[in-house]
């Protein structure tokens, strides 16, 4: 990690403390808490083997780290810190967001179950915060639900949280004080609680992200916070295709897949080229009975889903959301469709009055991404294209929540990297053939010069 040095992590910052929560802590323990440690760096890092603590196999964050922490007298410390940060969205876009330690989302804590946890954070944050960890069993004043477990963090202030990780499984963390501005801000983040026995349920590769959204117009770079369910931008971990990286595993792992949502919606997460089981929820792990084969599973807003698979099938498998508009980026959804319409230099005349006008192209979205190839199709500064990411064939018209998975033979156990496109065997890739297929007429939708009229019932909450 470019921003810490693992071997020094453990270092003490004199740092006073200026607020408590509701839990007690010896003045020992406030002597000298967990130094801050910050990345900034969009792409996946390594997974943190524990170096203290009892024994645990790491998960891997997409586009994502784990927070270090130091060992004081048996409890395990981290250091969490609220702050403006800056996130790029993918190559070519930076959004001004909140997060913590430098990134949005923060950076995933990982603890065993059993651990006494001692999370520092610090406030730097405009206007006051509080952490709610999201899906635990913790004494009520820990909770983090500012004004009812307890007194808001100021902005400049400390705070301190403690408990026992009484539960394995895969949680968040997130505010609960203006939280509706904060999260849409992308204040959030993952927690993973291994199982005490690392026999429990082991997989070879394990892998967790959060879902996410924003509405920033085109140009700007800051999210529009009142957005109820019209983004434009949807992330995984504030990340979107083709910034989002592959998740590379080898072939015959056993792969674990944790993904929680924090946006506004659900989303039908669909994986290519293998099938599934959900194996754990928010509240727990899912008795190998109660689960069933799925290729797609539906993860409601505030939820989490764990899903495990054998990756036996080699290549480059889509992994994504199956709600078409979430795999694009800056989704405008009022531009008029034109499917059909000899446009001719209509468009070239319209902009020169409207300069932001952009209709669908004549024969359909992929138009313009032909279009933007051939030419420099003009667009506001720090703003995605609705369709981009190459792949070996092509475009695949894809921007947001995408990614793939890379199944490969022969990988080392703890390699990660991109290991590049999938060559396919001879013989096993769809192509073209020459065939002569008799045009078949067919009824036009209106006669030629007929006024086409669509009519809308007028409603409330249009959009919604």
């Amino acid at each position: 990690m470019t921003t810490m040095d693992r071997r020094n992590f453990f270092k003490y910052a004199g740092l006073g403390m200026a607020g408590v929560a509701v839990s007690a802590v010896s003045k020992v323990a406030l002597a000298a808490i967990p130094e801050i440690i910050t990345s900034e760096v969009a792409n996946t890092q390594e997974p943190l083997y524990p170096g203290t603590g009892r024994p645990y196999q790491p998960v891997v964050t997409l586009n994502g780290w784990s927070l270090p922490w130091k060992m004081n007298n048996g409890v395990k410390e981290f250091h969490l810190v609220a702050e403006p940060v800056v996130r790029e969205i993918a190559p070519g876009m930076k959004a001004n967001l909140w997060g913590y330690n430098g990134q949005s989302p923060g950076p995933t804590i990982e603890v065993v179950e059993g651990d006494r946890v001692r999370i520092f954070v610090t406030n730097r944050l405009p206007e006051k915060t509080s952490v709610h960890w999201h899906g635990q069993r913790l004494p009520n004043g820990m909770d983090g639900v500012s004004g009812l477990t307890q007194a808001a963090i100021e902005p400049g202030k400390t705070f301190v949280y403690e408990f026992e990780a009484k539960r394995p499984g895969t949680f968040m963390y997130h505010p609960h004080a203006d939280e509706m501005l904060q999260m849409a801000m992308g204040m959030m983040g993952s927690w993973i609680t291994h199982p005490k026995n690392p026999k429990f349920m082991p997989v070879d590769r394990d892998f967790v992200f959060l879902l996410n959204a924003y509405d920033i117009e085109p140009g700007s770079f800051t999210p529009k916070v009142n957005t109820m369910l019209d983004f434009n931008l949807w992330t995984w971990n504030s990340r979107a295709f083709p910034g989002i990286d592959p998740i590379v595993v080898r072939k015959d792992d056993r792969v674990r897949i944790r993904v929680g949502n924090l946006t506004m919606t659900n989303h039908p997460i669909h994986l290519h080229g293998h099938e599934f089981e959900v194996t754990g929820t928010d509240g727990g792990w899912v008795p190998k009975t109660a689960r069933w084969p799925e290729v797609t599973t539906d993860v409601a807003v505030g939820q989490m889903r764990a899903i495990e698979f054998i990756a036996n099938e080699p290549g480059d498998w889509a992994f994504h959301c199956h709600k078409s508009h979430h795999t694009m980026n800056a989704m405008g959804h009022s531009f008029p469709t034109m499917i059909g319409v000899k446009q001719g230099d209509l468009m070239k005349k319209i902009t020169n009055l409207v300069p932001d006008y952009m209709p669908m192209g004549e024969t359909g979205m992929s138009e313009m991404t032909d279009m933007s190839e051939m030419m420099d199709v003009p667009l506001p500064k720090n703003t995605l294209p609705m369709m981009m990411g190459n792949g070996q064939f092509g475009s695949l018209e894809m921007g947001g929540m995408f990614t793939t998975v890379k199944v490969r033979d022969g990988l080392a156990k703890n390699d990660y990297k991109n290991p590049g496109d999938y060559k396919n065997p001879s013989g096993t890739v769809a192509h073209a053939v020459e065939v002569d297929l008799t045009k078949v007429e067919r009824q036009k939708p209106h006669a030629e010069g007929e006024l086409e009229v669509n009519v809308r019932k007028p409603i409330n909450h249009s959009g919604h």
